[in-house]
């Protein structure tokens, strides 16, 4: 009804048969009309005023702080085939306990007497080392015995060897003797010569004289017979010691070497036991993974494979459990712009999904339903949704609880409660786009120990 058009409807309409129009036109509502805007304004302005506590809210889940308390998936070490089901989903189960029994699918591994044929197979092995080791000690043996043998027939031929040297000496002197003796008798002969041509020795004198010499040098002659076969002795005994030892020695060359060649077979075998007991000790424990236990106590949630006869991959998952001992917590993702608001040990409230609650975003005091939590770990790197990752543990000061019946992976909002200011500033900051203030835990504290004393001086 502003009139701005040329057709003007007041003056086509009657508006006073308008109820509406009449009401508007009351005079007598005016003043009532007005204090009423007077309060509100009061009011207004009065709330402007009023302390607002400053957050940061955030959405998350319920889990644990503890990674080992988080639900767990069981898997298999090897790829098999489901034979028996020992429980069901909901059972509770003890650490240790049989989930199932699952058996081989590969050809290497489905003899059931794998493991004996192993044992058997290592014994077999562990025999030929001792074998070995018997004959590389008989081979040592025959060595030292060899060795004493060359010793003792060395002397021998050590002894024969003086003794020829001895007898060579021996006949050496006798051959000087002989020869000595061979030169008298040429004297005697001599001049028994020259006396019987002077007619002063008979020709029998000469004839003995011509014998003796004949018989001396047959003397000389053996003499030095005996000599030579002497020094041939010499030379027979050296060639004996050089034989004796040629022939000890390659008898222990060759008895070494045997003994080297059982000490490599012995360590073969030690090396073939060794891989025999890797791969029997690998068989025993794989037969032992055919039974499938629970790592903790806890609840069994969901089997993830099913029925008789499946099949499924080494690490594939099987079923989940739910530890029976955990620590609550919740995570919760918050902007970056609100990080360096956060510090571990601030206060959070909570509120979680299926717990009725009332929240007032800054009055928190006057909120219901809600729960306490202060923060213990605050994320280092961004996550993929472009938020960092908050962990929050239970406040153990705050005089409400936390829900017995809560479980990991339920809903919960967080609220990180910051500094009190005033409504005004808080509008005219969400206005503008700017982020709370800035503050330290310190200084937090400061602020509150300075409300704290002059409460104290008041009173």
């Amino acid at each position: 009804m502003l009139n701005i058009s040329n057709e003007k409807l007041n003056r086509k309409i009657d508006l006073s048969a308008f109820a509406a129009f009449k009401k508007i036109h009351d005079r007598a509502s005016f003043p009532k009309f007005n204090t009423f805007l007077k309060i509100f304004a009061v009011i207004g302005v009065v709330t402007l005023f009023l302390p607002w506590t400053q957050n940061v809210n955030g959405k998350g889940y319920v889990t644990t702080l503890s990674p080992s308390s988080r639900p767990q998936n069981i898997q298999s070490a090897i790829a098999g085939r489901i034979e028996k089901w020992y429980i069901r989903e909901g059972d509770f189960v003890n650490k240790g306990d049989t989930l199932l029994f699952i058996s081989e699918i590969k050809n290497d591994y489905q003899d059931p007497n794998l493991v004996e044929r192993v044992t058997e197979q290592r014994n077999a092995k562990s025999s030929s080392v001792d074998a070995y080791q018997q004959k590389v000690a008989a081979l040592s043996n025959q060595i030292s015995a060899l060795q004493r043998e060359k010793m003792l027939k060395l002397n021998q031929s050590k002894n024969k060897l003086k003794q020829a040297k001895l007898q060579v000496t021996s006949d050496s002197i006798s051959l000087e003797a002989a020869i000595t003796n061979l030169t008298i008798a040429q004297r005697q002969f001599d001049r028994t010569s020259s006396l019987q041509q002077e007619g002063l020795k008979s020709l029998t004198d000469l004839e003995i004289k011509r014998l003796k010499l004949q018989e001396t040098q047959a003397k000389a002659v053996s003499s030095e017979n005996k000599l030579l076969a002497s020094k041939n002795k010499v030379i027979n005994a050296t060639i004996e010691i050089n034989r004796i030892q040629t022939e000890y020695e390659n008898k222990i060359a060759k008895a070494s070497s045997d003994r080297s060649t059982a000490e490599s077979s012995k360590f073969e075998s030690v090396a073939q036991v060794s891989k025999l007991e890797n791969t029997l000790s690998n068989y025993q424990i794989r037969t032992g993974l055919h039974y499938i236990t629970a790592p903790q106590s806890g609840y069994v949630n969901q089997a993830l494979v099913e029925g008789i006869g499946a099949t499924f991959k080494e690490g594939e998952k099987l079923m989940t459990i739910m530890p029976i001992e955990h620590d609550l917590g919740v995570e919760t993702y918050i902007k970056p712009i609100d990080l360096p608001l956060m510090h571990v040990g601030e206060e959070v409230r909570l509120q979680f999904d299926g717990w009725p609650s009332i929240f007032f975003s800054g009055w928190p005091n006057a909120a219901y339903g809600t729960f306490g939590g202060k923060i213990v770990a605050i994320e280092r790197s961004i996550s993929k949704d472009g938020k960092f990752r908050i962990l929050i543990a239970p406040m153990e000061t705050d005089e409400h609880k936390w829900p017995k019946n809560l479980r990991a992976g339920a809903g919960a909002n967080t609220f990180a409660l910051l500094n009190d200011v005033p409504i005004w500033y808080e509008i005219w900051r969400k206005l503008n786009g700017f982020p709370p203030n800035y503050y330290s835990p310190e200084t937090k504290k400061m602020e509150k120990g300075n409300k704290m004393k002059l409460k104290i001086k008041v009173k």
